[in-house]
């Protein structure tokens, strides 16, 4: 599939999913999370029709998305950084996937195209650390045979808002730099030595088209709707490797769903074509909803996006969880809140 093309039809097969009669125009809002924004947005405009649910989802990041929930002003929260089982049993709340999706770096460098640049896991780490400052440093040069790479400082651009997509990058981070791991450490908010801030996957990709020299982290969806030039990175087999389909599906199949919580490490997996940065995404669902019927149409909603959602989850380069995972989840479900 190529990476630019997103075709915007919400055409699909139509299941009614068994959660009773169907609601017209039952209304669910949500929040939480830009890294599974376009598909969630994509999602809501299809089921708006093949089930009469409207959802109101608000990509105000994975923090604000945990804090709405706990608060029960929103129907659903969604989150990047999945909970630990003391946190969701804290808050009464139930978490389950609803599809992965990867990180890529985004660059405005003059003269690079898409793809072109190579960089590597603790390159990326020390940029971040402010440790390396230019395009044009010899550690980037030298994996980069053939590159014009300019005397041009670089300009990180990171998350300022409370993020699970900044969760995930501190996690690859971390996971191939001890420096990181110490001085900086994981989690949806870090102190980044470096760089400047900006909400929202939105804010980062704005900032990187505006910067010469900049650098950041976003969700694949926003690289390819905003038409930023990526990066290759190496993976960990020391593999150089392109941010596209086959590399986000290669890392996606060692994915260990077993473990509480359904909460997947797909960081930084062993596989010669794996892309290094992949992460499902996660919903909240409270366990004791102030209304059933809310809450049940939630579950529909999702529901019908694992019946005939995949296809449109495809076209934006985020990756299906597998069926086995969704009946697992349909399994949570009756467990939690019966048929």
């Amino acid at each position: 599939m190529n990476r630019r093309s997103i075709l915007l039809g919400a055409g699909a097969a139509l299941v009614l999913p068994a959660f009773g009669a169907r609601a017209q125009g039952a209304q669910i809002t949500g929040a939480g999370a830009s890294f599974p924004n376009p598909i969630y947005q994509k999602w809501a405009e299809a089921a708006r029709a093949a089930v009469g649910i409207q959802v109101n989802y608000q990509s105000v990041g994975s923090g604000a998305g945990i804090n709405q929930i706990r608060n029960r002003t929103v129907d659903f929260g969604a989150t990047d950084a999945p909970l630990n089982q003391q946190q969701l049993a804290e808050g009464n709340l139930l978490q389950f996937p609803t599809v992965m999706g990867s990180l890529v770096a985004i660059v405005n460098i003059p003269g690079i195209e898409n793809d072109q640049l190579k960089l590597t896991g603790p390159i990326l780490a020390d940029i971040y650390l402010g440790k390396i400052t230019r395009w044009n440093d010899a550690r980037i040069t030298a994996i980069n045979p053939g590159v014009n790479l300019p005397n041009l400082a670089i300009a990180p651009a990171y998350r300022a808002d409370g993020s699970g997509t900044t969760f995930v990058w501190a996690s690859y981070l971390a996971d191939v730099s001890e420096e990181w791991k110490t001085r900086v450490g994981v989690g949806t908010s870090v102190r980044f030595p470096a760089g400047t801030g900006a909400r929202g996957n939105e804010g980062v990709a704005g900032t990187v088209r505006q910067v010469r020299g900049a650098i950041g982290y976003v969700e694949n969806a926003y690289a390819i709707a905003n038409r930023l030039i990526t990066t290759q990175i190496q993976n960990k087999d020391g593999n150089f490797v392109k941010p596209e389909h086959d590399t986000f599906m290669a890392a996606a199949g060692a994915a260990d769903w077993s473990v509480p919580g359904f909460a997947a490490n797909v960081v930084n997996t062993p596989g010669a074509n794996s892309w290094p940065i992949v992460a499902p995404t996660f919903i909240l669902l409270p366990t004791n909803p102030t209304d059933a019927a809310r809450s049940a149409n939630v579950r529909r909603f999702f529901d019908w996006a694992f019946k005939d959602g995949d296809r449109l989850a495809q076209e934006l380069e985020y990756i299906p969880l597998p069926q086995a995972t969704k009946d697992a989840v349909r399994a949570a479900w009756a467990r939690q809140f019966g048929a």
